[in-house]
């Protein structure tokens, strides 16, 4: 098979990274940089196969089942009980902050994209407004930043991939004219049941009577630990996969499952959460590998003058002044707001998002948007991940 050498290129260098990731944790250089610049020059040896990129076949699988289980762990991750108790930054930048970082990209975009529909600048505008907390990871990892601070930024990064699917659900859906020949009041509000009904109600059962199933049996010596750490996949990809047939919408049901995992024992949730999270690890290194591959030879040339500065207003302006005003009003300094809204890192949920639009709506009609998420994304994991260590060293002078 042709795609042996990719293949086995991924693994050495999953495994080459690996050798070193612990002390990466410290450098300047994260996983992510590793990987996407390896892509990139990867992408001026590969053959012709290579040349269709982001609509080959096997694309579509590989991210969709990155995707389910990122939503499903980032979901399980969450104690719904501490959530409750230390609710109110997270609650604000989520409920808050996030709606109007999509608006904000929406107004900036009307007047520097002019030949681009409105449509279109709101798919991108949601796309983008997703952070990912892992391109920091020294940010969440560090004992210098207060707790509280890292607890903020990892729940948001948690949730707010989750809470912009829907959005975009709606986005892909007028974009793709899918409604055409429907009764529009009739169809949006079957779309809307099936979708945002079934889904979660699907994925909620499935996530909380498996998980329940899974502490029934081990607390009864009948569930080895190996199988354990496989329910989590399999409660992430059967969530999917039943809310599909009964038409909902299975990325909303693989994030409910997590959410409302029936898991109690702090061990089993432990090793589910711990094995899913290594397995969608290596998916998500490998989807780095193709966005540096594939993507970014392929919107370098829409990288125009107005790309750009979007690109640096979206990790700037229509980051910061949501954070700012979800904000107003705590007990933060500027200081503290200023590196929350900063550490709002667009990574892998806008990249498998973009996969997802480029398979339903097709490559080149609308190039010019996913040039500008790329390109976003690209300085994204670059300024995020060298200021990650250097920055969160700023609160132990603070301590001073």
């Amino acid at each position: 098979m042709h795609d042996y050498p990719v293949i086995v290129f991924t693994a050495l260098l999953i495994l080459g990274y690996g050798i070193f990731s612990k002390l990466s944790e410290k450098s300047i250089i994260s996983a992510p940089m590793v990987f996407v610049t390896v892509g990139i020059i990867i992408s001026f040896f590969v053959g012709e196969e290579w040349k269709e990129g982001i609509t080959a076949r096997w694309v579509e699988p590989i991210a969709q089942i990155t995707l389910v289980l990122v939503l499903f762990i980032d979901a399980s991750t969450l104690d719904l009980k501490t959530l409750l108790k230390e609710r109110r930054l997270p609650m604000r930048l989520l409920f808050i902050g996030l709606p109007i970082t999509m608006i904000l990209g929406v107004l900036l975009a009307i007047p520097m994209f002019p030949g681009i529909d409105l449509w279109p600048l709101i798919l991108m505008a949601v796309i983008l407004s997703p952070t990912d907390a892992a391109l920091g990871l020294a940010v969440v990892t560090s004992e210098i930043v207060p707790l509280k601070i890292r607890q903020t930024i990892n729940v948001e990064s948690g949730l707010n991939d989750g809470i912009a699917f829907p959005p975009l659900l709606i986005c892909i859906a007028v974009l793709s004219g899918e409604p055409s020949g429907e009764s529009g009041f009739s169809y949006w509000g079957l779309f809307i049941l099936k979708q945002f009904v079934y889904g979660p109600l699907i994925g909620g059962l499935i996530g909380w009577f498996g998980g329940y199933l899974v502490d029934i049996s081990s607390e009864r010596g009948w569930m080895n630990h190996t199988f354990q750490r496989l329910a989590s996949i399999a409660i992430a990809v059967l969530a999917y996969s039943l809310a599909e047939m009964f038409h909902g919408n299975g990325f909303i049901a693989a994030f409910f499952a997590g959410m409302l995992l029936g898991t109690r024992t702090a061990s089993i949730r432990e090793r589910i959460h711990e094995f899913g999270e290594a397995e969608s690890q290596a998916l998500i290194l490998f989807i780095f590998l193709l966005f540096g591959m594939i993507l970014v030879p392929f919107s370098f040339p829409y990288w125009n003058l107005p790309a750009i500065i979007y690109a640096v207003l979206s990790l700037t302006v229509i980051r910061l002044v949501p954070v700012a005003l979800s904000l107003l009003g705590t007990e933060l300094s500027w200081r503290t707001i200023g590196f929350i809204g900063w550490f709002g890192p667009r990574g892998i949920a806008s990249v498998l998002y973009l996969l997802m639009v480029v398979i339903a709506l097709g490559r080149d009609e609308y190039a010019q948007i996913y040039a500008v998420i790329t390109l976003t994304v690209l300085m994204s994991i670059f300024l995020h991940g060298i200021t990650a260590v250097p920055f969160s060293k700023l609160f132990r002078e603070e301590k001073k």
